[in-house]
């Protein structure tokens, strides 16, 4: 039987889903809508392991999907049958992923410090913000822990945590009271403020278990290159080769991560698919299972 380069990306994604600790990002890209004469705005989901931050054995990888929509309904299909801890953003269409009315295997939602820091970046680049600076000052104090502890396993990251990282979260929660109490629920900084009150138990979710990162960047990272070539390609001509280019992002981006040429990967592998490699053997076209590094 032949393979085709959507099953082997199905084959990517059907082993993300035995883990237990994936990533979860979002981006845009313009699509050509042929009955309406103009582009519309497609979305591009991304589903990635990267278990190298915590010691484990399983080798990264990251699926992108076009779905027809942004709607959380489409993150739930895609993570249909995975149970475990889920790295988001803020975005509102992945609470459904850990729903009570949810069927399935259950999910816990860990959030981004990344995103936080973000706003509060903002916040000063419109002039003098000490409130905001105190905050942004705060989170890099987390990242100088979670660079220290970049590769030690689950149990060592969690007693440096729960020793380091837990009084610097005690003092952003004391800080963040007294600052939402000052601050307008309409600013800039009141909705920044909110933001961090709202996903306050995501975003300490690192301080019980290990294998969750204190940022969502490790899927960040995937989707740059897609977000960069918006400003060098007009658009996908239509909503199926969207969905070839999440394929394609997918094989070469997991080829990335795994320290292996895209160029050499996709030319062996196109070779063996011509030549009748067996459906049966799907694994070894896997790009963690190539010899050709960069």
């Amino acid at each position: 039987m032949e393979i085709t380069a959507v099953e082997v990306t199905s084959g990517e994604v059907g082993d993300q889903k035995r883990s237990t600790k994936l990533f979860m990002d979002e981006t845009r890209a313009s699509v050509l809508d042929p009955g309406a004469r103009k582009t519309k705005t497609g979305y591009f989901l991304a589903l990635a392991r990267d278990e190298r931050l915590w010691g484990g054995t399983a080798p990264p990888s990251v699926v992108f999907t076009y779905p027809p929509g942004r709607g959380g309904q489409h993150a739930e299909r895609i993570l249909q049958g995975f149970g475990g801890i889920l790295q988001v953003d803020g975005y509102a269409g992945y609470n459904r992923l850990n729903a009570a009315r949810r069927i399935g295997p259950g999910n816990q939602l860990a959030h981004c410090w990344a995103h936080a820091r973000r706003k509060m970046i903002e916040i000063t680049r419109t002039g003098p913000a000490p409130i905001a600076e105190e905050c942004e000052a705060l989170i890099r104090e987390l990242n100088a822990i979670k660079v220290e502890t970049r590769g030690n396993d689950p149990a060592t990251r969690l007693v440096i945590r729960q020793a380091r990282s837990a009084p610097i979260l005690a003092r952003i929660d004391d800080w963040l009271a007294r600052q939402r109490a000052r601050a307008s629920a309409k600013s800039p900084l009141g909705e920044a403020l909110a933001y961090i009150a709202k996903y306050r138990g995501g975003l300490g979710r690192f301080l019980t278990d290990g294998r969750v990162e204190i940022d969502n960047n490790s899927v960040e990272r995937t989707i740059r290159p897609i977000a960069l070539n918006r400003k060098n390609a007009l658009f996908a001509g239509q909503d199926a080769e969207a969905e070839n280019w999440a394929v394609i992002a997918s094989l070469i981006e997991t080829c990335k991560m795994n320290g292996v040429d895209p160029d050499a990967w996709l030319s062996a592998s196109l070779k063996a698919i011509v030549q009748g490699h067996k459906q049966s053997q799907i694994d070894d076209l896997l790009p963690w299972n190539c010899a050709v590094t960069v």
